[in-house]
């Protein structure tokens, strides 16, 4: 159930991965990418949140992040943005970095993918040539999905995930592989790349999942939860069912009084609150997806009066549900 729920929320919020970037460095070396709401928008126009990503295929390194303490990266790392703040990649994390100039993200955005880059020095790079081999070689890539009307699980990453080599899946150092190789007029290579890294991710979430520490809250330490993690399964696959807490609670196996106290210490909220927005993700989807009627939509989302769903969907969104899915198609 654990799983299914979790995919449930992936293809909903629509996750969309690219590699962007094979970077060449040479022995000393240090560049800050800036937050992602600074180019977000440059790298994905319609996406509502951006992460970045990087693995690392050869070298070692440190990933820093203001606040946090630097994290060591080897070859085969894995490290996750979730939250798209600024950071610091470098082999020294007391030098003095290169910032990434945003204009130059914003005229190469057009151009092949992945971008080649070499650093010649600290300070200086040349791009569009293939690679050379350097000391040290990252893959640099993003991730976009929606953010609304709900997307539980973003809340629930931390502001840097970092997976060791020796806790990954093949899949990382494969992706690493093929965008080092990775033939620009090939057909079909962006969208491999794509595939390769949204694998990448997904294995990522799962093995974050698997070592949360106990004690730990959020969405997907409720999903862990035996308990708790058995009621989501029962909102995500069956969001129009007219749920009680007292269903919820007995399916769960649980007394009203415990499922309560434990849905909401694990998630923040109360079990009929989440099942209101889940069923408001759900119709987003079904109005992005389709041209049923919003009177359609609202019955298959667990509304009988297409007024009641009109207001909840307001009260989440900010907007009616006809005049949402009117922005969608246009954007």
């Amino acid at each position: 159930m654990e799983t299914d729920t979790l995919s449930d929320v992936l293809r909903s919020v629509r996750l969309r991965g690219a590699v962007f970037y094979q970077i060449s460095f040479p022995a000393v070396w240090a560049v800050e990418a800036p937050p992602m709401r600074e180019l977000g928008r440059l790298l994905f126009p319609d996406a509502e949140h951006v992460m970045e990503y990087h693995v690392l295929a050869k070298g070692a390194g440190w990933a820093c992040v203001a606040g946090l303490a630097p994290v060591r990266l080897r070859p085969g790392d894995v490290v996750i943005l979730p939250h798209g703040d600024g950071h610091v990649l470098s082999n020294d994390p007391d030098l003095q970095p290169t910032r990434i100039d945003r204009d130059w993200i914003a005229a190469t955005r057009d151009a092949p993918k992945p971008i080649p880059i070499v650093f010649h020095s600290q300070y200086e790079f040349s791009w569009g040539e293939h690679a050379t081999p350097g000391d040290t070689e990252l893959v640099c890539g993003f991730l976009s999905c929606d953010r609304h009307p709900f997307n539980p699980l973003l809340d629930a990453l931390p502001r840097l995930l970092h997976l060791p080599a020796s806790n990954s899946a093949a899949a990382h150092a494969e992706l690493a592989q093929l965008a080092l190789r990775a033939d620009r007029g090939q057909p079909g290579a962006a969208a491999l790349l794509e595939r390769a890294s949204e694998t990448m991710f997904i294995d990522a979430l799962r093995r974050y999942l698997e070592c949360l520490p106990a004690g730990s809250t959020g969405w997907l330490a409720g999903l862990r939860d035996p308990q708790i993690g058995r009621a989501l399964a029962l909102i995500h696959r069956a969001p129009a069912r007219p749920w009680t807490i007292d269903d919820l609670a007995r399916a769960s196996n649980l007394s009203r009084s415990v499922f309560c106290a434990r849905f909401l210490r694990l998630l923040g909220l109360p079990p009929m609150q989440y099942l209101a927005r889940w069923r408001m993700e759900a119709a987003a989807g079904l109005l992005r997806g389709s041209r049923a009627p919003v009177a359609s939509v609202a019955l298959e989302v667990g509304y009988e009066s297409e007024a009641a769903f009109a207001r909840a969907f307001k009260r989440e969104t900010g907007t009616s549900p006809a005049r949402w899915r009117r922005m969608q198609l246009a954007g």
